[in-house]
């Protein structure tokens, strides 16, 4: 039995698509489907929003030599339960020269770019809300929505710093595009495809980060660099820069609207880890070693959702380290490494993985 039998998540899908069809109108089908995949993405949201804070400060405080959350439940895993109903309990305070409307629709501009985003991301074979043919264009467009919520959240604050901090995201952002669609462009042109269910299966036998040799490798580091930067992370968060902007963009929020700021950097970082997962590393696929069908036969074994979130939390821990090793970039430091820097090593490992799929000098 291989992998294209064991854990066929497509078979409990159609199940369940079957019964709600067979008992109801198309119309309500499609709007129960649709209330079902809602509810379990929004809880999946909050439930691994509220896990990576916990995680982010474990590992603050492994890098730093102390403790950690250790009060709130056993080793502090509540801690970010209780800041939660903090935040909520918080009252939202008015700004009285702030654009009301725009104000109070930025933050959730910036969660729907999440929720978006998340749902064509392939968790295991059959396991995903959409699987668009152009996939990859697909979340490359819709999580660069989430740059106009920044933009309006600090222009509507009518607060010069929340605005600097704006104006600084939206150059980062629009900035790091270039780099993150170009490296997912390498491994479009090696995968022959856009479609993210197809290009985890285009890795059954290895993964493309070893099967597209350096072109693949050098995709993979400009991806994570570029992906940290989009997401206003350390070394690259210079929006939110405390010494210099108080608090950057959400300077002015309190409470709830905080908190989906607050939450949509870190569910950010798990989409952006989530696509390098897949692109890069197999996604849901296990690890197999060409000619070694007694290891890749227990590989197979290992539930795929496993493999996924393993890859996943590799990939963030690798993000986390950036973050609490290097110190914060100044903003032309920021834009020359993009644009001097990343950007022709882009367009040259573009055409270097174009030349190597030509000539078939790939595994």
């Amino acid at each position: 039995m291989t992998f294209k039998f064991l854990y066929d998540f497509s078979i409990l899908t159609q199940a369940i698509d079957k019964a709600i069809t067979g008992s109801m109108s198309p119309f309500w089908a499609m709007i129960t489907e649709m209330t079902i995949i809602g509810v379990l993405i929004l809880a999946f949201y909050a439930v691994v929003g509220l896990y990576l804070v916990y995680a982010e400060r474990k590992v603050c405080a492994f890098m730093q030599n102390r403790v950690g959350p250790n009060r709130v439940g056993p080793w502090g895993f509540f801690q970010t339960i209780a800041d939660l109903i903090k935040l909520l309990m918080k009252e939202l305070i008015p700004i009285k020269a702030a654009d009301k409307l725009l104000f109070n629709i930025a933050p959730f501009i910036v969660i729907i770019a999440g929720f978006m985003a998340i749902a064509a991301v392939p968790f295991a074979k059959g396991l995903h809300a959409v699987d668009f043919n152009i996939g990859v264009f697909y979340v490359m467009a819709v999580s660069s929505i989430g740059v106009i919520g920044i933009l309006l959240a600090g222009w509507s604050s009518n607060n010069k710093y929340s605005l600097i901090g704006a104006m600084r995201s939206g150059a980062q952002i629009v900035s790091y595009e270039l780099s993150v669609g170009m490296s997912l462009i390498t491994i479009v042109i090696l995968a022959g495809s856009m479609q993210l269910s197809t290009i985890v299966e285009g890795q059954h036998d290895l993964w493309f980060i070893f099967k597209g040799h350096v072109p693949a490798i050098i995709a993979f580091i400009v991806f994570l660099i570029a992906g940290t930067a989009e997401t206003n992370r350390g070394p690259f968060d210079l929006a939110e820069a405390e010494s210099e902007l108080t608090a950057g963009f959400h300077v002015e929020y309190s409470g709830i609207k905080f908190a989906f700021f607050f939450l949509a950097e870190y569910m950010n970082m798990f989409i952006v880890a989530s696509i390098a997962a897949t692109v890069f590393l197999g996604g849901w696929m296990p690890f197999h070693i060409p000619g070694l069908e007694g290891f890749n036969h227990v590989m197979d074994y290992i539930p795929p959702f496993l493999w996924y979130f393993v890859k996943t939390a590799f990939v963030i821990f690798l993000m986390m380290w950036f973050k609490w090793t290097f110190p914060r970039l100044r903003i032309d430091q920021l834009l020359t490494l993009e644009w001097k820097y990343l950007l022709p090593i882009n367009l040259f490992n573009i055409l270097l993985m174009a030349l190597m799929v030509l000539m078939g000098w790939y595994f």
